[in-house]
């Protein structure tokens, strides 16, 4: 008997058997050896098809769904060119096993992680993510909410997420709050002179802009650039674009126009120059040899 040894494994071969039968046991060995060695009991978590994604109940108002849409849309079409960010809203966001056992649901109305690949998602699942907890979280303020938006859910985010950055917005009222983990308590953000709140995670400022969204003239929580321009969402890109589009054209319009004015003018004078002087034509003819 000829005995072929790999690692630890010892696998018996007949002189002239099979050598791909050998390779495979050992292959298969390493795979087993691979795995990792779980305590006993273990149980693996829960993933997300296993998971609620949302606990069926819409956004406090019609308001608050317009408002969320927004801030998604506003920073997927500003990070458009990236691919390591994930930016969701009104979905489950789990932490711990416990907390999904116990049914512990935490569904923020915005949120924003760097750092992972760019897709879809039923919820965000920390333990499915590499340990990646939301960096920046908007919850969108209501009567029925407050206690908790000020309350239980910031001292979740503050001291078991650690998000870095927390805000408050009233899209009735159009109040505004911020804080920032300073290091391991919130801190109010010191507004800029414009009166916005910045934000480090997003290189961006959050501010109040009044205006007309989706045909809505209201008070809206918009992100902004550090000269003040306000970051649009990608509908409205394409029409400022448009816009933008229709005035250079509208410009050349009008040029072409006073270019014809002036050629209108120019025959004008001619004209009159040739009732008065003869044509010039005539003076060119009478002129040759």
């Amino acid at each position: 008997m000829l005995e072929t040894v790999a690692s630890t494994a010892t696998v018996t071969t007949e002189p002239g058997g099979d050598e791909r039968r050998a390779r495979k046991e050992r292959s298969r060995y390493a795979r087993r050896m691979s795995q990792p060695t779980r305590p006993e009991g273990w149980v693996d978590p829960p993933r997300a098809d296993d998971l609620p994604c949302c606990d069926g109940q819409p956004l406090e108002s019609d308001r608050h769904r317009r408002q969320m849409n927004l801030l998604i849309d506003s920073i997927e079409h500003h990070w458009a060119d990236r691919d390591d960010f994930f930016a969701g809203g009104n979905m489950f966001v789990y932490f711990s096993s416990l907390q999904a056992k116990n049914n512990d649901f935490r569904g923020p109305d915005f949120f924003v992680v760097t750092d992972v690949a760019r897709g879809e998602r039923k919820s965000w699942i920390v333990w499915d993510e590499g340990g990646r907890t939301p960096e920046v979280i908007v919850e969108l303020l209501s009567e029925s909410t407050r206690d908790a938006d000020f309350g239980e859910k910031k001292r979740i985010y503050e001291r078991v997420l650690k998000v870095p950055e927390y805000f408050v917005f009233d899209p009735f009222s159009g109040e505004l709050w911020g804080f920032r983990l300073a290091p391991t308590t919130y801190q109010e953000i010191p507004r800029t002179p414009g009166g916005r709140l910045p934000s480090t995670i997003l290189g961006l400022e959050l501010g109040v802009w009044s205006g007309r969204y989706q045909g809505i003239e209201a008070d809206w929580l918009r992100m902004f650039t550090a000269t003040g321009g306000v970051v649009p969402t990608k509908a409205e890109a394409a029409t400022q674009r448009a816009d933008a589009a229709a005035q250079r054209a509208e410009a050349a319009t009008q040029r072409a126009d006073a270019e014809a004015q002036r050629a209108d003018k120019m025959a004008a004078r001619l004209a009159a120059y040739e009732t008065r002087f003869g044509s010039l034509d005539a003076s060119d003819d009478e002129s040759q040899p």
